[in-house]
């Protein structure tokens, strides 16, 4: 009985902490949320913490099509559109590259794969900043600077690493007895790669996808230096919107707009976060 006691008061002590762990996070969105709601107003005599006296989406919409964005009068809007063309092609070409590289190198073994492997690797720990210079000189030999579809071949070659590395990890274990099988049989390497490895390989695509999506809905560096006005993605936007404000500061609308530009990847990762846990999960027992 002491035991289960004991049990029992550990559980509740770890309920608690975790609760307050919990609360620590939310509590920037809360703020975030509320005051979106607020006029200017109110947040300037109020508390941050308040809910709304005046309840109010002025901001949202202000945010959304009418904030000042640099030198242009403009809203989040085109920019919440130019990162979803950035985005959805960036993360399905990477991820697809990424499987085919880690399908030839664990079933298709030659002379240097593991070299090959290892480069592709040192690549996921190349920071943003080197290839900067080398990155704007072809994006302007390849005549995509100042574009979204620059900005795609920048995010799909900084994101090969990542999915080749996933995906490697996750073939590396994969039966050889059913490539054999399929080879026998007479199926050449689409065909493998199509029937056998690819329907058994949702839990790393899932994690794949949702690591791409992230990583490029969130950056900012590569955006900022190889877009311009018509091409930048959300996050460029955002930034030039809280900094470009001259005068009266509009809290209400930068926490507004900062929650537009966050709900992508919140939704991702509400609808999506058990399975990206179960495919890391999945990938770290295979590998």
């Amino acid at each position: 009985m002491a035991k289960a006691s004991r049990n029992r008061a550990s559980r509740w002590l770890l309920y608690g902490i975790l609760c307050i762990f919990a609360l620590c996070f939310l509590l920037p969105i809360y703020v975030m949320a509320v005051n979106s709601l607020k006029p200017l107003d109110e947040i300037r005599s109020g508390d941050l913490m308040h809910l709304p006296i005046e309840w109010t989406l002025e901001p949202w919409r202000s945010a959304w099509s009418t904030a000042q964005i640099g030198v242009q009068a403009t809203g989040l809007k085109p920019y919440f559109l130019n990162s979803f063309l950035l985005v959805i092609p960036a993360v399905l070409i990477s991820t697809a590259i990424g499987a085919v590289n880690g399908y030839i190198l664990t079933q298709y073994r030659f002379k240097g794969a593991n070299v090959v492997f290892a480069m592709l690797l040192f690549s996921v720990f190349i920071p943003f900043q080197i290839v900067l210079i080398p990155m704007a000189r072809t994006l302007g030999a390849l005549g995509l600077a100042g574009t979204v579809t620059g900005l795609v071949f920048v995010n799909v070659v900084y994101g090969i690493g990542f999915t080749t590395l996933f995906f490697r990890n996750y073939y590396e274990a994969f039966p050889p007895e059913l490539v054999r099988s399929a080879r026998m049989d007479g199926a050449g390497f689409w065909g493998i790669f199509g029937r056998i490895l690819l329907p058994n390989s949702a839990p790393i695509i899932v994690v794949a996808v949702i690591w791409q999506f992230t990583n490029i809905w969130n950056e900012f560096l590569f955006g900022a230096s190889f877009s311009d006005y018509s091409s930048f993605p959300i996050t460029v936007a955002l930034n030039n919107l809280v900094n470009s404000s001259t005068g009266v500061k509009e809290y209400n609308v930068h926490f507004a707009a900062a929650f537009i530009a966050a709900i992508p990847t919140l939704v991702v990762y509400v609808l999506s976060g058990k399975y990206f846990v179960r495919g890391l999960m999945a990938g770290s027992v295979k590998g």
